[in-house]
């Protein structure tokens, strides 16, 4: 199974958007799963309240940063770079169409592009 799969069967078992980007890198990551799921625990649904950016978005810029300790700064904005053109926004709220009613972008696909992202960057 690929890490978008992984992803995408992790947040429908439970995960919110942000632990499931993570916890599909589980296996590469020096944290334990379960620091992992707690690190990612509230970031989900745009930091609780649909206002905040993007789970996935977060769990990428979190990955990265774990498998690239000297990166800085740099790393996330060309994530959120590559986020923001894959899906059409960052902040949750607009990505699920709240007060447009026009969903640019499926969580599914917000996970599945985050981890795409990662990859492409390795």
């Amino acid at each position: 199974m690929n890490r978008e799969d992984k992803a995408i069967e992790l947040k429908h078992s439970g995960c919110n958007c942000c632990q499931a980007v993570l916890l599909s890198y589980a296996d590469i990551l020096s944290p334990d799963e379960n620091t992992l799921r707690t690190l990612g625990a509230g970031f989900g649904s745009g930091m609780g309240c649909m206002e905040g950016n993007c789970g996935a978005l977060v769990g990428a810029v979190m990955v990265d940063s774990l498998m690239n300790s000297r990166r800085n700064a740099a790393g996330g904005r060309e994530i959120l770079a590559a986020f923001r053109q894959s899906c059409g926004a960052v902040r949750c709220a607009d990505l699920k169409g709240i007060g447009t009613g026009k969903v640019l972008c499926s969580c599914d696909d917000c996970v599945r592009n985050a981890v795409r992202i990662v990859e492409s960057m390795k």
